[in-house]
């Protein structure tokens, strides 16, 4: 596809047409909305009112597929993609994604989910290649499920031995990130807590987090974001309480459950960036039913990740997220505790100095600062869950989170807000 010719598409979920749209070929943006044909299938959280569908909020929700300009490293790989922005990536692999199933179809075109999804088709690494800083080869092929991947840290899709997975990096000085998506991983295996699995691999010396892809070519990810977009938030509704709400109109099973354990889990490890694309649903994409919460993927920007030594295992300067603005007022928001026994956790500090061992980022100063942090948040959770028996739980409105923003490892006021 190029800037120029056809702009004309139909909005597509797997096989079934949604809606008619025009792009404007300057901007990727979509200029129109013609015909409406299916308006459930309408991406959840965009309205639809007298059968015609919210242009601003689909625009919202189609420039949101696309890579954020924080993405580290993305200036360069612009320029090598010889792309202004983006943005300009979006239409080149009809919007495919490998987190849901919409895409849009050139309106004078004959072509069919099955012949072009990332699912069940292959794809090259060139632009995951030139993400990572790689260089593009002679005849790159812009046809790639890394178009509408999200999230600021270096990261690719690649097939590994016939499945699709995720490949994402580090940042800064310790790159410690990968790392500590295997300690999550550990820390829910020993809870029992449904989660994705990541395991760590090195490439050119560098650490990479590696995780299966968890939604299917029947399943797809609905995030909390777009969830909290299906109904108005009263002003004297907390968000926790909100995303409750919306979730049990929708038929969403299983969710408070699932909270609690993603919340304790969020307190352990002193997750930062748990916003409201860090969590959400799964759905059937054809039946349109709701399976359940979304196991806990990307936890990596958490335990200290970018504090220095000094500060690890403190609740100085420490962020948190979807609902209260701290982790002591967050993990009130549980409404039972029964289900969690801490004992498992007992030994982690050595199976966290394994994880670091033989990293020439994380020295072992810093890894044993790591293990003796999570052990005293692990002593800390426990005195609190004491406390809240005594006490009951509560849903304190005035500590609600007041924008949900994604951490872009640059200052705040440069990260991307959802408000």
């Amino acid at each position: 596809m190029t800037d120029v010719g056809t702009t004309s598409y139909t909005l597509m979920h797997k096989h079934k047409p949604v809606a008619e749209i025009e792009l404007d070929p300057a901007t990727v943006t979509i200029s129109s909305i013609g015909r409406v044909y299916a308006q459930h299938h309408v991406p959840v959280g965009i309205p639809v009112k007298k059968g015609k569908v919210d242009r601003a909020a689909l625009n919202e929700w189609w420039s949101g597929r696309a890579i954020p300009a924080s993405r580290d490293g993305i200036a360069e790989a612009l320029l090598e993609l010889h792309l202004s922005t983006t943005q300009k990536l979006l239409d080149k692999s009809y919007g495919l994604s490998l987190s849901d199933h919409y895409w849009i179809r050139p309106s004078a075109s004959s072509l069919k989910w099955s012949d072009i999804n990332f699912f069940e088709n292959a794809f090259t690494e060139d632009v995951g290649n030139v993400l990572f800083g790689k260089g593009a080869s002679d005849a790159i092929s812009l046809v790639s499920p890394d178009n509408t991947t999200d999230g600021w840290l270096k990261k690719k899709w690649a097939i590994m031995e016939g499945k699709r997975c995720l490949v994402k990096g580090g940042s800064g000085a310790v790159q410690q990130e990968p790392y500590n998506e295997v300690i999550a991983t550990r820390i829910m295996e020993r809870l029992g807590i449904p989660h994705v699995p990541y395991e760590l691999i090195e490439q050119e010396d560098y650490p990479y987090s590696v995780c299966e892809n968890f939604t299917t070519p029947q399943t797809e990810l609905v995030t909390a974001w777009y969830i909290m977009h299906t109904r108005q938030k009263p002003n004297h509704v907390s968000v926790y309480q909100h995303y409750i709400n919306c979730c049990e109109a929708l038929g969403i099973p299983g969710i408070v459950e699932a909270l609690d354990r993603m919340i304790v889990v969020d307190y352990l490890i002193a997750n930062e960036d748990r916003h409201q694309n860090n969590f959400g649903a799964i759905r059937h994409a054809e039946r349109l039913e709701w399976i359940g919460a979304a196991p806990i993927y990307d936890s990596g920007s958490s335990l200290w990740f970018s504090k220095p030594l000094g500060l690890i295992g403190s609740d100085k300067r420490l962020t948190c997220k979807p609902f209260k603005q701290n982790h002591r007022e967050q993990i009130k928001l549980v409404t039972t505790f029964e289900w969690l026994n801490l004992s498992a956790l007992d030994g982690i500090e050595e199976e966290i100095n394994e994880i670091f061992q033989g990293s020439i980022f994380v020295d072992e100063a810093r890894a044993q600062a790591i293990g003796r942090g999570v052990r005293g948040r692990i002593e800390q959770l426990q005195e609190l869950i004491f406390t809240l028996q005594t006490q009951g739980r509560m849903d304190d409105q005035a500590a609600d989170v007041r924008q949900d923003i994604a951490y872009s490892g640059r200052l705040e006021g440069d990260e991307r807000a959802h408000e």
